[in-house]
């Protein structure tokens, strides 16, 4: 039986230093370190059940100290791709 989990709401700051609100979807590991899969949603409210699952996804990479994670950009290209590559394999293996 699988638990069912309430979804973690993250605020950030965006490019533009607009806060944003996401949602985090997956945490994944991949080479030793931690990912987040992550989603936009409108404001700091959980999301409604019949949320869309095609919403477009951001990778992040999870920093953990002690007491606290953060969450940062992948900015190096092959780190992203590999990454981004590693996930896509994993839902390929889940999906047989």
């Amino acid at each position: 039986m699988q638990e069912e989990l309430t979804p973690q709401i993250i605020k950030t700051i965006g490019e533009s230093g607009e806060e944003v609100y996401m949602k985090l979807q997956e945490i994944v590991s991949v080479d030793g370190k931690d990912y987040a899969l992550l989603s936009v949603v409108q404001q700091d409210t959980l999301p409604t059940t019949d949320d869309n699952e095609e919403d477009e996804l951001t990778i992040m990479r999870m920093n953990k100290t002690d007491d606290e994670c953060t969450f940062e950009l992948i900015e190096d290209d092959d780190e992203f791709n590999f990454v981004a590559q590693a996930i896509s394999d994993s839902d390929e293996i889940e999906e047989e």
